[in-house]
């Protein structure tokens, strides 16, 4: 019986907890729904595969920097690295005859080193994270313009041998239809990544990092390599945003790639990752980087033009970012009852056992209180609440005024202690 109380805060709990989880998902729904009622031809297939051709690049991407926020840091290069790393497997192909199989495998292993040396720098260096990937992201601009001799990189058409690799990530069928196979790649991505952040000891690792890094270093965590290890994977994740941008879009610029971080780390963001580090999902950074592609997909489709979903993505993020603060505000709270309280408490008790009491005795045939028995304890729990309301009210107001009272002698104190002062310096 006592613990109706507990077993009702509990569920409460879990409730503020699963809302809280579904809000991204259904903020997707309404966002598709509403351009869907009052956008042109918003209801398409070719609108479908518009979204998941926009989410491929910056989802990998957001995919990788959560690992990262959620140790606590922040990667501000990954976008210019997958265009660097790109540019380098296009140039392999186009200028030094490289096939197709090893400039893919190039393209990998560029974005890679460029995370094994981002986590070099923050955590064996000690360098501040916006600093170091800052830096990292102009040397990858750079890099990327000299390999190619500030020369776009074209990679090869469907209709080429080469451009098998397309197929990954979109496949025409010969009715000329156009399959987002690419969504496959990325919920595979994702499964994988969530897999290692919940289910392996690295992840684990990432959360107590930035959760709480001296605690989790006290602790015997070897804070520095498993801190690294978030920016590999957050290299590996721009090489395969890097892949799916040379499938998707053919041609790849020098110096291109520059703002795509922001919209990675604004889908993390709208997907529950908290900046303070500790709390993240993969699954949530998905469904931000999807409430964005349908913020680029439908924004047109209401006749106003893509550059607006700049303007409605920061609006969304800072939503998100006070969403964040309140969570975590609430979840840091230490709420101090009074006796009110905890009258309010024990008497709620007493009316969940009479309810109870009543519930069974409803049930039980063999009791034989009849109505007038089952009349008398609904009187009861009525005089319960009515006794709990006015009770817990006069001790509420005696609260407040004994607080007033405190307070106003700690102010005559103070102005006495005031005057004291100002006496003995007289």
């Amino acid at each position: 019986m006592a613990g109706t109380g507990l077993d009702r805060r509990q569920w409460r709990a879990l409730r503020d907890k699963g809302l809280q989880k579904l809000l991204a998902p259904l903020a997707l729904v309404l966002i598709y729904l509403f351009f869907g009622f009052f956008g042109r031809n918003f209801f398409s297939y070719n609108t479908l595969v518009n979204i998941f051709d926009a989410s491929y690049y910056i989802g990998f991407l957001a995919l990788g920097v959560t690992f990262v926020i959620i140790t606590g840091g922040i990667d501000l290069s990954v976008g210019t690295v997958a265009m660097c790393a790109a540019i380098v497997g296009g140039t392999a192909f186009r200028t030094w005859g490289w096939a197709m199989g090893p400039s893919l495998v190039l393209i990998m292993a560029v974005a890679t080193l460029f995370g094994v040396i981002n986590g070099l720098m923050v955590a064996k260096l000690k360098l501040p994270p916006f600093i170091a990937t800052l830096g990292m992201m102009m040397v990858s601009m750079g890099i990327g313009s000299i390999v190619s001799n500030v020369r776009s990189a074209a990679f090869p058409p469907r209709s080429d041998p080469s451009g098998w690799f397309r197929n990954i990530f979109k496949y025409i069928s010969p009715d000329r239809v156009a399959i987002p196979t690419g969504a496959l790649v990325l919920f595979g991505v994702t499964i994988i990544f969530h897999i290692i952040l919940t289910r392996t000891k690295m992840g684990r690792y990432i959360f107590a990092i930035g959760s709480n890094k001296e605690a989790a270093r006290l602790s015997g965590v070897k804070v520095d390599r498993w801190e690294m290890s978030a920016y590999i994977v957050s290299g590996i994740a721009a090489g395969i945003s890097g892949i799916s941008f040379a499938a998707v879009y053919t041609t790849v610029m020098p110096a291109q790639g520059q703002g795509f971080e922001l919209f990675a780390i604004a889908g993390a963001v709208i997907g529950g990752t908290s900046l303070s580090g500790g709390v993240g999902s993969v699954f949530g950074t998905l469904i931000g980087v999807f409430i964005m592609a349908v913020l680029r997909s439908g924004l047109p489709a209401m006749n106003l033009q893509a550059h607006y979903q700049t303007f409605f993505t920061g609006i969304v993020v800072i939503a998100a970012v006070l969403l964040d603060i309140y969570r975590t505000k609430k979840t840091s709270e230490v709420k101090v009852l009074t006796p009110a309280d905890l009258y309010r408490a024990d008497m709620q008790r007493k009316i969940d056992q009479a309810r109870e009491a009543l519930s069974s005795s409803g049930n039980d045939s063999s009791e034989g209180d009849g109505p007038g028995g089952r009349q008398a304890g609904r009187e009861e729990i009525q005089a319960l609440q009515r006794e709990m309301k006015e009770t817990y009210r006069r001790m509420r107001r005696e609260e407040k005024a004994q607080a007033a009272r405190i307070e106003a002698e700690e102010r005559a104190a103070e102005r006495e202690f005031r005057a004291m002062v100002r006496k003995e310096r007289e």
